[in-house]
């Protein structure tokens, strides 16, 4: 990313009332973000969503100041920038509507082809949470998972450490800028994170630890990740905000279930008991589940139709599973250029003609 590209990006998202949305929709719409300030009056009002004002507020020189002073941040501390457009930008994180425009990263940090999982759960961790968090990670350790957290006290730092200790890359998601580490307690372990991961964040150097950056930057963990696993929760937390995000992203959640009477389950529970997350017992649920089986384990044949005649739509389909190998529903209906209610409807007729089969994971794949 230039730093012509990173300027213009991060003074659009500086103009008032542009968040990642409206900003994608202005990019995508008219070609960059520096074609955008560019733009005819015309233009900008013709983009569904946005109006006059949002024009005006456009030529607000002090978002330009602004960015200028970020982008000098930014290359003076040797951090990554990632615009949503960038091929090394979190492919699953593309998929979210609501993404961050531009994501801030320090380390080294390498998400492609690769397992990913958060874990989150309570601040006041018990030893019951972190046990089960240890031997989870400790039990995935062959397959090699990235651990995505919070950075936080409790489960999130807990997941980190043993993630380091067993080998594995490790991304903390900040709820503030990186010039600064929160909290201050858990400095000691950046130098070993950014070894091998490292820290993700949409916020500014100018940006605090503030409350609502915290539920703010959920979205990140849960978009980030194949699955979500809250270790521990008490009714209420934002480890809950974070489950709920990932059911909206149409992603696995998981859930380690506990006693009724324990505070720092009841969140876990009430999750499974409305079917929002899955019962997490252990690794092997989460293999299961998610389909990562080592690949040279041998799949079951499956016996396909003979002369099976395939509409427009679903040879477009088949052909991309074909390409592609096994996919996310809402990853097919976005490369597809389908609606995802046509694709669901597609996906069934397909598997009754014997062409694709369903995976766990919500995955699919031809035959």
């Amino acid at each position: 990313m230039t730093d012509s590209e990173l300027f213009n990006s991060l003074a659009l998202m500086r103009v008032d009332g542009v968040g990642d949305i409206m900003a994608k929709r202005l990019i995508n719409h008219i070609g960059s973000a520096e074609d955008v300030f560019k733009a005819k009056k015309s233009q900008i009002t013709s983009i569904e969503g946005v109006g006059d004002i949002a024009y005006t507020k456009l030529k607000n020189a002090n978002a330009f100041k602004l960015a200028e002073e970020e982008v000098k941040f930014v290359r003076q501390n040797n951090i990554t920038p990632l615009f949503y457009q960038d091929s090394n930008y979190p492919d699953r994180l593309k998929h979210c509507i609501d993404g961050p425009v531009v994501l801030f990263t320090s380390g080294n940090i390498n998400l492609e082809n690769r397992k990913t999982i958060s874990i989150v759960g309570t601040r006041q961790m018990t030893s019951y949470g972190g046990d089960f968090c240890r031997k989870l990670i400790e039990d995935l350790a062959p397959l090699n998972p990235v651990i995505i957290s919070g950075f936080a006290y409790g489960v999130d730092i807990h997941a980190h450490a043993i993630a380091m200790e067993q080998g594995l890359q490790t991304i903390g998601v900040v709820a503030h800028g990186l010039n600064q580490i929160y909290p201050k307690v858990h400095k000691k372990y950046v130098a070993k994170m950014e070894e091998n991961g490292g820290f993700m964040t949409e916020f500014w150097s100018t940006s605090n630890p503030d409350k609502e950056n915290f539920v703010k930057r959920n979205r990140i963990v849960a978009g980030l990740s194949e699955a979500t696993i809250i270790i521990e929760s008490a009714d209420k937390g934002g480890s809950l905000i974070t489950a709920n995000i990932a059911n909206d992203y149409n992603r696995d959640v998981f859930a380690v279930p506990g006693r009724v009477t324990d505070k720092y389950s009841m969140g876990c529970n009430n999750l499974i008991k409305s079917q929002r997350a899955n019962v997490l017992t252990g690794a092997a649920d989460l293999i299961y589940m998610l389909n990562w089986q080592l690949e040279e384990e041998k799949k079951k044949p499956v016996q396909k139709q003979l002369f099976v005649v395939l509409d427009n739509d679903e040879q477009k389909v088949y052909d991309y599973l074909q390409k592609k190998g096994k996919e996310l529903m809402d990853v097919i209906a976005l490369e597809c250029d389908m609606p995802i209610f046509r694709i669901s409807s597609l996906l069934l007729n397909m598997e009754l003609k014997g062409v694709i089969r369903p995976l766990p994971g919500k995955l699919f794949e031809a035959i």
